[in-house]
């Protein structure tokens, strides 16, 4: 028996799905040298392999396939319950933003993680089958600070051909410590271990803006380095995989960017790398663009849910982003407003994305998107083709405390002006059932189900509760 105390684990990821099978990972966080037990899962044994070493620890991982449906593993003499049917009626639960800009690692821990223990209490209810992250699942702003060569990073670089290899290893040390210490929280821990996972990454989880900096900055030597430890980390605690053995439902084997699908029955599930392939002047570069050009229609009665990890439909922050510019104090902030798909330097390709999304609308179903990142909740609607709808879903944050109210309402008042990037297509923001405003102001997190074939969503608040049901 390994000492729980020590060895942080199982965190379980969803490979890919085929067929009546659905392949799994196990992670472990182990001290260094400690023996890891095998999973025991449909009558055999899987060994925990490792698969990233540091300092003090070693990251294990387990692969193994379960059938659809109610099934179960074994680990270390405890038994794991998964209710793994996508076949017919299932439970998604949707987070983002596990995590603040500063002193996160500092916080308490029942008040920092208290809508995950929610989270868990209504898996203990009603079990998920899937546990959609859509970015910011760790805040690493703070890895750089402790170095010499990063403490001032961007605003400071060093002087090229610096010795970067101790700052190597202060990055992943840095990194491996967030990621363990948000996996071991006794909530996040418990419900990871019961509903597989699926991630896909944002800024926070390289940095503040990553993308948006100034290219001096991300392309500079310390720069770099930050987005390869980044990105290690990435793979090994938010995918359990490593370079050059990537899962199945990735779409480019060698990494050159991380998106991925899922296909179920009657359900695909499109995560776009928005990240990797970013530059001040693009959103994704031409691997997340092959990618999801090369998506085939819809089929019969499947639903395609997008995890855009930046909203997609939201207010015209355009108009926002050039008020910005005009005033040289608000300048720092245009990093923010350049993230955004509506930021004059993007627009062309956010109608490219919308334009995608109309084709797919041409089966006559409704498609879904869901995003965070903006740590306030809201809902938006465009039309697609005929009758057929897009609908935005944005649930921000697990964790992250909502900003002022008065930002809320600010943004409320700038949405009632709507916009329309593409002809006939105006993006309406709408009210979540139940709320008075367009924006809320509350830790959430989004709960997606299907039953009987239909779709429906609901909203868990911090303090307003549980919103009633939204018909997708």
């Amino acid at each position: 028996m390994t000492d729980p105390a020590k060895t942080i684990g199982p965190i379980l990821y969803l490979d890919h799905v085929a067929g009546d099978l659905v392949h799994l990972a196990a992670l472990f966080i182990a001290p260094r040298g400690a023996a890891v037990p095998p999973v025991e899962a449909a009558g055999a044994l899987f060994p925990a392999m490792p698969l990233a070493e540091y300092a003090a620890a070693t990251v294990h991982r387990a692969r193994f396939a379960l059938p659809q449906g109610q099934a179960e593993y074994r680990w270390n003499g405890q038994t794991f319950v998964l209710s793994l049917d996508l076949h017919g009626d299932a439970r998604l639960a949707y987070v983002s933003c596990n995590g603040e800009e500063v002193g996160d690692l500092d916080r308490e821990g029942s008040e920092r993680n208290a809508m995950w223990e929610r989270l868990r209490a209504e898996h203990g209810k009603a079990p998920f089958a899937l546990l959609l992250h859509g970015g910011d699942q760790v805040y690493a702003d703070e890895v750089t600070q402790g170095h010499p060569l990063s403490d001032d990073w961007p605003d400071r670089l060093p002087d090229p051909g610096a010795d970067l290899g101790d700052l190597r290893r202060h990055l992943r040390e840095r990194f491996l410590e967030r990621y363990a210490a948000l996996y071991a929280s006794p909530s996040f821990a418990w419900i990871a271990a019961r509903v597989p996972s699926l991630m896909q990454w944002d800024d926070h989880d390289i940095c503040d803006g990553w993308g948006s900096l100034a290219r001096r900055a991300t392309e500079s030597e310390v720069g770099q380095l930050l987005f390869a430890a980044a990105r290690e980390a990435f793979l090994t605690f938010q995918a359990a995989a490593a370079d050059g053995d990537l899962p199945a439902r990735f779409a480019d084997p060698q990494g050159g960017h991380l998106g991925w699908t899922i296909r179920a029955p009657g359900l695909r599930l499109l995560a776009p790398d928005m990240r990797s392939e970013r530059t001040r002047r693009r959103i994704m570069g031409p691997g997340g663009w092959a990618m999801m050009q090369d998506e085939p229609p819809l089929q019969g009665d499947e639903r395609l849910v997008l995890m855009s990890s930046v909203p997609l439909l939201g207010p015209r922050l355009s108009l926002l982003e050039t008020l910005m510019m005009a005033v040289p104090r608000m300048q720092s902030y245009e990093d923010d407003l350049r993230d955004q798909w509506q930021s004059h330097s993007h627009r062309e390709e956010w109608r490219r994305m919308l334009g995608l999304l109309v084709d797919f609308g041409q089966t006559g179903r409704n498609v879904v998107v869901v995003s965070g990142e903006i740590h306030l909740a809201t809902r938006a609607e465009m039309p697609l083709q005929g009758t057929a709808k897009l609908h935005q879903l944005v649930a921000s944050g697990i964790a992250h405390r909502p900003p002022p109210r008065a930002w809320a309402r600010f943004l409320g008042t700038l949405a009632m002006l709507g916009d329309d990037p593409l002809p006939g297509k105006h993006i309406a923001i709408r009210r979540i059932p139940g709320q008075v405003g367009r924006y809320v102001a509350q830790r959430n997190y989004l709960v997606l189900t299907r039953q009987a074939g239909a779709w429906q969503a609901e909203w868990e608040f911090e303090i307003s509760g549980r919103s009633p049901a939204l018909a997708l």
